[in-house]
């Protein structure tokens, strides 16, 4: 079975005629709405869960935004795997939050 990822999500919209930060609201909407463990930064979105999952949203991400009208997008993603589930409350619990 896989083990629960991260995985870093940056959306950058290519010719957009509206706002490129509408279309990035569009996307986190999306994220919220998968049930996905997430954290919103000001660079990219941080989600955890299973593979399957989180590639099942980056593809839903990029149909979404290209059937809204955004010609073009890129989409950055930076994927932590191991042989054990990954939590990024793990990586920030000797952070204390801002």
């Amino acid at each position: 079975m896989d083990k629960q990822i991260n995985a870093a999500i940056q959306l950058l919209p290519i010719g957009v005629a509206e706002s490129k930060l509408a279309v990035i609201d569009k996307a986190i909407a999306l994220i919220k709405s998968s049930g996905l463990k997430h954290l919103v930064c000001p660079f990219e979105t941080v989600v955890e869960g299973s593979p399957e999952r989180i590639f099942k949203l980056i593809n839903d991400i990029r149909i979404q935004c290209l059937a809204d009208g955004c010609p073009e997008l890129l989409i950055n993603i930076k994927i932590h795997a191991a042989n054990r589930d990954l939590s990024f409350d793990e990586k920030l619990e000797k952070y204390p939050a801002v």
